[in-house]
């Protein structure tokens, strides 16, 4: 799996509205750094007991749709 997000909007903002569509992540849930995807997939992939496929297309979806897709 390639763990690059492709973000439509800035991480700040994505990660608010991450929040939004799931209340049970915290800004620590939420910790990224450009070029650490895995570690924010893998330990989302984690918490959320999901795939990592699928957290990575529900960040990607969250952006592109400003937190209409959950």
């Amino acid at each position: 799996m390639n763990s690059t997000l492709k973000l439509e909007a800035p991480w700040k903002d994505v990660k608010e509205l991450l929040k939004e569509v799931n209340p049970d992540l915290t800004d620590l849930d939420l910790q990224y750094t450009p070029g650490q995807e895995e570690a924010l997939i893998e330990h989302l992939a984690t918490k959320m007991h999901r795939s990592k496929e699928h957290i990575k297309q529900w960040i990607e979806s969250v952006s592109y749709n400003r937190g209409k897709a959950s």
